[in-house]
């Protein structure tokens, strides 16, 4: 039988970092190659990979453009290796739960697409990049997680890219899936399917460069609708806004959607809430009934976060407001 192969993307990430004194923190120090090789490539029953090494850009500096490449590397390998299983994509923690989600978007592969990457830097004490690594090429090679689309691999668990949040800045287990748990776990190269996908969310291809301005908006105590206001004036095609429970906001935040709504933006309503999903129940002014009166979309169980990204490509594939509810829904 011929052992499993993948093709690993490496962008760069916490796990390709070591402490560097005169910066005072963390930096980018490790490719590709080298981090394969902390993870054991070469040992028995470890799958074949083909390194795709894109750099080392820390997460919280990545673009709508550079998810696009990313996820272009893998999927452009993988059509032109049949005899690969799966792909695998390593980068930084800090915006992995959105950018998971946005590669599962426009993945159209049967194959797997894997994301990992690390808590603690590679010079740490008991770093937990090489196992991660290890796990996420287990993972992709998977027939198990054949349809699945996009899924997150951290601390031995993989998550569904519409389900997983980012739950703990630091803990090695920091994500989670608050509404259905995880979709698998890892263990000794073997991968235990928990459930499967419901449904998947997908958009039509996008090109660099086409992604529009999007706003998102965190109701909290005090605060009234003058940041909506201003993603306006600033161009935005459309606004995610956070409000507090099940989608409930002050009325001015209401006003100024209201506002929005009438010049032309799409305006969507999430939850700052990581769990559970956004509802109709609350009628006082500001509650979530009343934004769906108005016109907002509901953003079902995603975060804020999570739903701009869907409304930004979603807008960028040229989808109407009637795809756009449908598509940023809960999946059937």
């Amino acid at each position: 039988m011929t052992p499993p192969r993948v093709v690993v993307v490496f962008t760069g990430g916490t796990i390709s970092m070591t402490v560097d004194p005169v910066a005072g923190g963390a930096t980018p120090a490790l490719g590709g190659d080298t981090l394969l090789a902390s993870a054991g490539a070469g040992v028995a029953g470890m799958p074949d990979a083909i390194v795709v090494d894109l750099g080392r850009t820390p997460a919280s500096h990545l673009s709508f453009d550079d998810l696009l490449r990313i996820a272009g590397a893998a999927r452009e390998t993988l059509a032109a290796d049949p005899g690969l299983s799966g792909a695998v994509v390593v980068q930084g923690t800090d915006t992995m739960d959105e950018a998971v989600l946005a590669y599962d978007l426009l993945w159209d592969d049967a194959r797997p697409l894997v994301v990992t990457g690390a808590m603690r830097t590679a010079d740490a004490p008991g770093a937990d990049g090489p196992a991660n690594l290890r796990d996420a090429i287990a993972a992709a090679s998977s027939p198990a997680l054949r349809g699945q689309g996009a899924v997150l691999s951290i601390a031995g668990k993989l998550h569904a890219a519409d389900a997983v949040v980012k739950m703990h800045t630091s803990a090695i287990d920091a994500f989670a899936s608050p509404d259905g748990g995880p979709l698998a776990e890892v263990e000794g190269g073997r991968v235990a399917l928990l459930r499967r996908r419901v449904g998947r969310r997908r958009v039509p291809a996008v090109a660099v460069g086409d992604i529009p301005p999007v706003g998102l908006v965190v109701a909290a105590i005090g605060l009234d609708g003058g940041a909506i206001d201003a993603f306006v004036a600033a161009g935005a095609r459309g606004v995610v806004v956070e409000g507090t429970g099940a989608g409930n906001t002050h009325p001015s935040l209401l006003a100024a959607a209201d506002r929005a709504m009438a010049s032309g933006l799409e305006v969507v309503l999430a939850s700052r809430v990581p769990g559970g999903r956004v509802t109709t129940g609350y009628g006082f002014p500001g509650g979530g009934a009343t934004w769906a009166r108005a016109g907002a979309i509901l953003a079902g169980h995603l975060t804020g976060p999570k739903a701009r990204i869907v409304l930004s490509l979603g807008l960028a594939a040229g989808l109407g407001r009637t795809e756009l509810a449908a598509l940023l829904d809960d999946p059937a």
